[in-house]
């Protein structure tokens, strides 16, 4: 008789963590589309991955992006893609790219705030336990 009561409450509470997980991964995907939205770049947020733009920028700095119509002018900073794979920070030296190559212009950054990003990267089983905990997070009570 006890046990009925006990069983309906742990399966609520687990589908209350369900829930939630959910609409924490809801908001995180929200977010980030408000965020493109805003900037006009289909990557508003990138890590710099090297060390090609010191003193400027250090490897692990996140940059944020905007697009915008006007043309690329020498000396600003953008992050594009030529096809390699990655994005690529560069300060503009001379046009040899097309617009479609280009993500956005640099507009701000964070320092230092990406290398969790490129730790994951490196060593994955740096992703796996911050996932893991992640996951624990949301599962305890």
């Amino acid at each position: 008789m006890v046990a009925e009561p006990i069983r309906a409450m742990q399966i609520r509470h687990a589908l209350f963590q369900f829930i939630t997980l959910g609409i924490v991964i809801a908001a995180a995907l929200m977010l980030w589309k408000g965020f493109v939205v805003m900037t006009g770049s289909e990557s508003p947020l990138v890590v710099v991955l090297s060390e090609s733009m010191e003193p400027g920028f250090k490897r692990g700095d996140i940059l944020f992006l905007h697009m915008s119509k006007d043309p690329i002018r020498t000396g600003e900073i953008v992050v594009f893609n030529d096809g390699r794979g990655i994005p690529i920070v560069h300060r503009v030296i001379e046009l040899w790219l097309q617009q479609h190559h280009i993500m956005g212009r640099a507009i701000g950054y964070v320092p230092y705030a990406g290398w969790v990003t490129i730790a994951m990267t490196e060593k994955p089983f740096i992703k796996y336990l911050l996932i893991g905990a992640q996951g624990l997070l949301v599962i305890a009570p």
